[in-house]
Parts: C-alpha cells; structure tokens; sequence
C-alpha cells in the first residue's frame, strides 16, 4: 500500500533560532510543545494541509530512554544527530500502527516494537485537546544518520488545522524531499518496501518514487550540486536527507524571500533555494506551484 509524506524532522540545536528562521521566511510556526520525558525533546510545527515539517531540539534529557534491541529511541537518536550537526534527521510517511511494524518486520526493516504516546495540545483559542500516535520505526543499515518510521495519529481532528496551514510567503504544501547517496541504487528496495511504492522514474544518478503526497526524490551529490547550485551533506557514513521543497502560490515573491529574512539565498530557473549554512544544515527549496 502506497504511503504518502506525514512530515519531516528538522533537529536543531536552538529551537529558538529555528522557529525565528521559519518566521523570517514567511512561515506560520505554531507554539512550542514538549514530547514524553523519556523522548527529551521538544518542537515548533509548521503545518500545511496532511504534512507539517517538524522543528525539533533537545530539552530536559535525565530521562531520556536510550537505544535497545526492539526499542527505537526518536530522543536518543535526535540527541546523536545533533553531535554530529543540525539538519533534516527524520522521513515519516502516514501510518497504520501495528500492522506497520509487523510489515516492518517481515520485510525485514527493523524488529521494533510499536510506540504509542499521547500528549497535550492547544486549539487556537487556547482550549486542550488529546493528541495521540502510534509509531512504526524502520531502519536502513545504508543510511544511519537518517530516522524512518510511519506515523498513525489517533485524534487528526485535533492536530490538523487549517488556520495553521496559511502562510505570509503563500506556501501551499510540502512537494517533497530529496535524499543525497553516493550510490542511489543501494536505497531502491529499502525505499520501495517503506513507501509502498516503486521507483517511477531515474537514471544512475536520480531515481523518484511519488507518493500520494510528494515525492522522495534520491540523487547523488554531483546530481544534487547540478540541480539546487548549493553542496548537500556529506555522504561518507550513509545517504542524508538533503532538501525539503516547498511549492508557492506568490512566485513573485520568490526572489525576496531570502533578503526579508535576513539571509543568503539563490535564485535561479524561477527557484529560490536557501543553503545549510543559513537554514540551520537543511536545504530549503521554493518553487512555484504549478
């Protein structure tokens, strides 16, 4: 069964900061929350309609649950992201709960037990609401700066909201993401088992696989350099997730986008792309929405 994007993790080390660069950027970034002691974690969200990017960083981490066998640590392996640098850490796509992580395990993905936690939340008039989630986590052996699970939400009608989902740089959705590997075609079968869907188009240095909700795009960095004109991460330990894409509504708006908030970027072939170095070591593409 074909899944498509839930969102993507953006690790940080000054949750501060990121939320400040989103905003500069003409985003609407929703209040801090806290995840589960065990977790040590905390988030900004950035919602668009079935999709949100998460800014997350560390918080209070005594308690936090280390890695075991059959038990995936999101705090633990965020915390061992962050040693190494910032960036996108995490690809989530939508999820069903155990049935996942029973498929996780036939396929051979990872024998991690199912984790389910809930916590609070906050409507926009400030009532609580009960958000819950059961979680799936997958793993690729190529790739072990990179965090994969699929995520079912038990209450979307507290999470999703559509006043979140309206930005000042008139962003629609979230087009997709792209993957950096020096060999693109080692990712193919893990891909194709975690989304539910196979590869629909490539060549040696670029595949695709479009989902029902934005694309998981795999290059490798000379293909990635040609593409965006900024360098990805660097792949000596594994394939990185380089870039999120964002399509707008406003292209106008494009070209200033960078400058208003205060940072570098390059416009280039109606693409406004912010590189690592100022978008806290993610690659942040706009395009016009087509």
């Amino acid at each position: 069964m074909a899944r498509g994007l839930d969102h993507i993790v953006h690790a940080v080390r000054d949750l501060d900061a990121a939320a400040a660069l989103y905003r500069g950027l003409g985003f609407k970034v929703s209040a801090r929350n806290r995840h589960p002691k065990e977790w040590g974690t905390q988030n900004h969200i950035v919602q668009f309609p079935g999709t949100y990017v998460e800014l997350l960083s560390l918080a209070d981490t005594s308690a936090m649950v280390p890695q075991a066998p059959r038990h995936f640590s999101f705090g633990a392996f965020n915390r061992d992201f962050l040693t190494r640098g910032e960036g996108l850490s995490m690809l989530v796509l939508e999820g069903r709960g155990a049935s996942d992580a029973a498929e996780f395990n036939t396929q051979g993905l990872g024998d991690f037990a199912l984790f389910e936690f809930a916590r609070e939340g906050r409507r926009p008039d400030g009532t609580p609401v009960t958000l819950a989630f059961s979680l799936a986590f997958a793993s690729d052996p190529e790739a072990p700066d990179m965090g994969f699970f699929r995520g079912r939400q038990h209450n979307p009608e507290n999470f999703w909201n559509p006043q979140f989902q309206v930005h000042a740089n008139t962003a629609r959705r979230i087009a997709g993401v792209v993957l950096v590997a020096g060999n693109p075609a080692r990712h193919e079968k893990f891909l194709c088992k975690f989304t539910g869907v196979d590869k629909s188009q490539g060549s040696d240095d670029v595949f695709v696989f479009r989902t029902p909700r934005g694309d998981i795009e795999v290059a490798t960095p000379a293909a990635f350099l040609r593409r965006f004109g900024v360098s990805p991460p660097a792949v000596s330990h594994g394939a990185r997730l380089a870039a999120l894409r964002f399509t707008v509504e406003d292209a106008s708006l494009l070209k200033a986008a960078p400058e208003e908030a205060g940072i570098a970027g390059l416009y280039a072939e109606e693409k406004t792309i912010i590189g690592r170095e100022d978008a806290l070591g993610a690659i942040l593409v706009f395009e016009p929405d087509r």
